[in-house]
């Protein structure tokens, strides 16, 4: 059977072409054109209402969506903000572009944070930001406990977890802010664009203007008016808005979720079956109460040294599956140690050891079980292939 493309998002709803020709005939893209009801609008609506929050604001991306969350909690400049070392490099590129320091945290082999490291660190940071790499679920009861004693805002990174659950709550409701992607690699695609959700009026009012509600554009938004008043004109304004056409794109996808994360999960639990047959693959199980909502699938390489890893990843490659090894490269912008652009980088050997050995596969929700079937067929046969080099 020939391999699927695994780089191939499912089809974008038929019901979006309606909008999007409208729009385009229209050429009303900008968010604040019309007076109510425009597509970004009904998108924040529509998502808050699926998440069970309060406030959404729909915005560029996800990056856009962790820099204004930042802003929005009006820290002081410099202020210590932790994030996970196993994480992309566009959070601690946010942290710094809202006036921040990132402090990295340990991640352990089952790509969650290390509570031991993570507590230690946590003394003096003002805010933290927890990302749900790649849908794995931190300790959020832990998490939790430990911010809320020290009364430190968390902000939910969930790029990678819509429709994840933590003991029945929705990750990125569970911090006072909740960070979501569009972006063509996650559950629902518009190619670029992201979301913040939060039951906070005044900082979903400081994000709101800062996102670029200028003059009284912040009146189409369905906040408090006293939390917007106050702030008319004091805030800079950054421009990270949505576009209607990427709203259109967007919405008749958020009816296809529960069914895109059923699929996902399927394919995730059935393809873990596959590969852990292999006496070299490890991969990790869920935290307790953790219910994923996977496009892709992690495991660890186990009992193979660099060398063997890297002819493995090669090998692979030339039998045509692409499994990125996050540490085997010198560009992974998630191998923290090429985030040169932070001051005073500092080494987490435990992270580091994870992320040498740590295997990434891309999932698309629409393939079929015989495509998985493919697809693990020539990991395995790659496997066996450079263990037997490797002991030649």
């Amino acid at each position: 059977m020939a391999l699927p493309d695994l780089h191939r998002a499912e089809p974008i709803p038929p019901e979006a072409m309606a909008e999007i020709t409208r729009l385009m005939e229209d050429a009303d893209l900008f968010r604040y054109t019309a007076a109510s009801d425009a597509p970004v609008t009904l998108l924040e609506q529509e998502f808050a209402r699926m998440m069970g929050s309060t406030y959404a604001l729909a915005v560029s991306s996800c990056s856009a969506a962790l820099f204004l969350s930042l802003k929005a909690l009006d820290l002081p400049k410099d202020a210590p903000v932790m994030i996970p070392g196993f994480t992309f490099a566009a959070v601690p590129s946010a942290v710094l572009h809202a006036g921040c320091r990132p402090v990295l945290c340990e991640v352990g082999d089952n790509y969650r944070i290390d509570m031991d490291d993570f507590a230690a660190k946590l003394p003096g940071v003002r805010a933290v930001i927890v990302s749900h790499m790649r849908g794995h679920t931190s300790d959020m009861d832990a998490i939790m406990a430990l911010c809320d004693a020290a009364d430190i805002p968390v902000i939910e990174d969930a790029a990678h977890s819509l429709g994840t659950l933590w003991k029945g709550r929705k990750i990125g409701t569970i911090g006072r802010i909740g960070c979501f992607s569009f972006q063509s690699y996650k559950m629902i695609n518009a190619g670029e664009g992201g979301i913040l959700i939060t039951d906070d009026a005044a900082l979903v009012a400081r994000a709101v203007i800062m996102s670029g509600a200028y003059e009284h554009n912040w009146h189409k938004h369905p906040v408090l008016k006293d939390a917007f008043a106050p702030l008319q004109n004091t805030l800079p304004l950054y421009n990270m808005r949505m576009s209607n056409l990427a709203a259109a794109v967007i919405r008749p996808q958020l009816p296809q979720l529960p069914r895109r994360v059923r699929d996902g999960l399927r394919n995730h639990d059935h393809v873990a079956r596959r590969l852990g047959v292999s006496p070299h693959v490890q991969v990790p199980a869920p935290l307790e109460g953790e219910q994923r909502a996977p496009d892709s699938i992690q495991f660890n390489l186990i009992g193979m040294d660099d060398t063997a890893i890297r002819a493995f990843a090669d090998t692979v490659a030339d039998m045509g599956v692409k499994v990125q090894v996050f540490g085997q490269s010198s560009d992974n912008a998630r191998a923290f140690w090429n985030w040169r652009f932070i001051p005073d980088l500092p080494d987490l050997p435990q992270t580091r050891a994870m992320l040498m050995r740590a295997c990434d596969l891309r999932l698309p929700v629409q393939l079929t079980p015989d495509q998985l079937d493919a697809v693990c067929d020539v990991i395995l046969q790659a496997l066996a292939r450079t263990v037997r080099a490797a002991a030649a």
